[in-house]
């Protein structure tokens, strides 16, 4: 379970990783040799209370798969599912509307059983501030309206006080990302947009890599107990103080790294006071 309040300004924190079923993670030490894809959710489940489903991105959700998977996890456990990319990367203005009652639908298990703790909308570098782009995400947010929703942005020309305060309007997360600082790519700010979430993805700070296209390059980073701590000094203090739930997910996933940082980043919280032991 996430760390229940402390004091006034510490919120619950929900700690994970940006998906969990990945072959090389038995490799590395994370399963036991031999396990399967299938077996994977519940020993995920041992050791974190969330997850980020990274499925939901390349495929649309199904009510039936999603309900299987909540049969794998506790009752408290929580999942943020990524928004499928028909209505991120890949738009059809034709027929957008009707992905987004699809993902709706799909979702729906999680709504439900209250396990879903945000929906993320990561776009792409591309996507930046223009007209289209702007009437677009607002359009999308208001046929989304009433889910718990979080946007991540790699353009940097949305790191905007209009972009923020029309987030904060419809009470929807803006994404705090820790990434490379290259330019164009959208910063790594402390900026709260709903009181009740903030929502944090790690992505490792690979800066020769992050362009490569190449995903086993990109995202391929070990956090040290030093970034880890001017993190949590810099940003995390900031945050806890503006919102009642956090959560954070670390996406370094190619040999293992995500859970390692996972685990120690709760390590230094709990030694600092930010997490219940």
């Amino acid at each position: 379970m996430p760390a229940q309040k402390q004091n006034a300004v510490t919120p619950a924190l929900w700690i994970g990783t940006s998906g969990y079923s990945y072959p090389e993670w038995v490799e590395a030490g994370i399963y036991p040799p031999g396990t399967k894809a299938g077996q994977m959710l519940p020993l995920y489940a041992r050791e974190f209370p969330v997850t980020e489903l990274n499925y939901t991105w390349y495929q649309m959700p199904r009510a039936e798969a999603v309900e299987r998977q909540r049969d794998l996890v506790p009752p408290n456990f929580r999942f943020c599912a990524k928004l499928t990319r028909t209505l991120t990367h890949e738009v059809d203005a034709k027929t957008w509307r009707n992905e987004a009652e699809k993902y709706r639908a799909g979702i729906a298990p999680l709504v439900q059983s209250r396990q879903l703790l945000a929906i993320l909308m990561q776009f792409s570098g591309g996507f930046d501030r223009s007209l289209k782009h702007r009437s677009y995400l607002g359009a999308l947010l208001g046929e989304l309206a009433g889910l718990p929703l979080a946007v991540e942005f790699r353009n940097a020309a949305w790191a905007n006080d209009k972009v923020f305060a029309e987030l904060a309007r419809r009470q929807v997360s803006l994404v705090t990302v820790d990434e490379p600082e290259l330019p164009g790519l959208f910063p790594s700010l402390d900026v709260v947009t709903n009181p009740d979430l903030f929502y944090v993805r790690f992505h490792g700070r690979n800066a020769l890599g992050w362009r490569s296209g190449k995903m086993a390059t990109q995202f391929d980073y070990d956090y040290s107990d030093g970034e880890l701590e001017a993190w949590m000094d810099e940003k995390l203090r900031g945050l806890i103080e503006r919102a009642k739930t956090g959560a954070l997910f670390f996406n370094n996933h190619v040999r293992g790294q995500a859970p390692r940082n996972a685990r120690r980043l709760i390590e230094l919280l709990r030694k600092a006071g930010l997490l219940a032991a």
